[in-house]
């Protein structure tokens, strides 16, 4: 069985400075999303969850009035409504989702993160970006200490994980529904949650739950 280590990736911090310049284009989007909605979140969002959890879901990147506009992973837009819906379905969450930061919801056993951790234009972060923000997905997974399942939305954030835990891509492709072994760790795909996703009927929330319900399965 492959040993995963990612201790020598682990930066100072597993997130990013509000006013991190690592990526200039994210950087300049930032500040006109500043400008443009003072009131707003507009920085690199943060994790969301316990790190001593056993479930981490990866998502691509904060969306525009999502979580780039509240400041939690998968607040505010409709992919969120759909995954907290399904965390509250399977027992991974508890309280109300009210789409706010405020709302009350506790995750249980889980935590949120992106592959990326600032807003990118059009919800398309450039390769570079991705490979860039990897340090601090490397460190959020390197700070898990129970960690034992990841469940990957989309294949973004399928590949840039993968890489951070040093795997081959060709030892684990992405596929809905796929599930690959990491160490002691297992990875689950699931296409990306978002409204155009399930419009399209790419993914539908029965799909969506049944990715779930074999991680409850596993996990116990």
């Amino acid at each position: 069985m492959t040993t995963i280590s990612t201790t020598s990736l682990l930066p100072a911090s597993t997130e990013p400075d509000r006013n991190c310049p690592l990526c200039p284009r994210l950087a300049e989007f930032r500040a006109e999303a500043r400008a443009k909605q003072p009131s707003w979140f507009n920085s690199p969002v943060a994790s969301f969850g316990d790190a001593e959890a056993r479930l981490l879901i990866v998502g691509l990147a904060p969306g525009l009035q999502g979580a780039n506009r509240t400041g939690r992973p998968f607040t505010g837009d409709y992919a969120g409504d759909l995954l907290y819906a399904t965390l509250l379905e399977f027992g991974f969450a508890k309280g109300v989702y009210e789409a706010r930061p405020d709302d009350g919801l506790r995750l249980v056993d889980c935590r949120i993160s992106n592959a990326v951790r600032c807003v990118p234009p059009q919800n398309k972060p450039l390769p570079i970006e991705i490979n860039t923000c990897r340090k601090f997905l490397a460190a959020t997974i390197a700070t898990m200490p129970r960690l034992r399942a990841i469940v990957l939305l989309g294949r973004i954030a399928h590949e840039s994980t993968v890489k951070a835990l040093g795997l081959r891509y060709a030892a684990a492709p992405f596929t809905h529904a796929a599930v690959h072994e990491a160490g002691n760790i297992r990875l689950y795909d699931s296409y990306h949650c978002s409204r155009y996703n399930t419009n399209t009927g790419v993914l539908t929330p029965k799909m969506f739950r049944d990715v779930f319900a074999q991680v409850r399965k596993d996990l116990g």
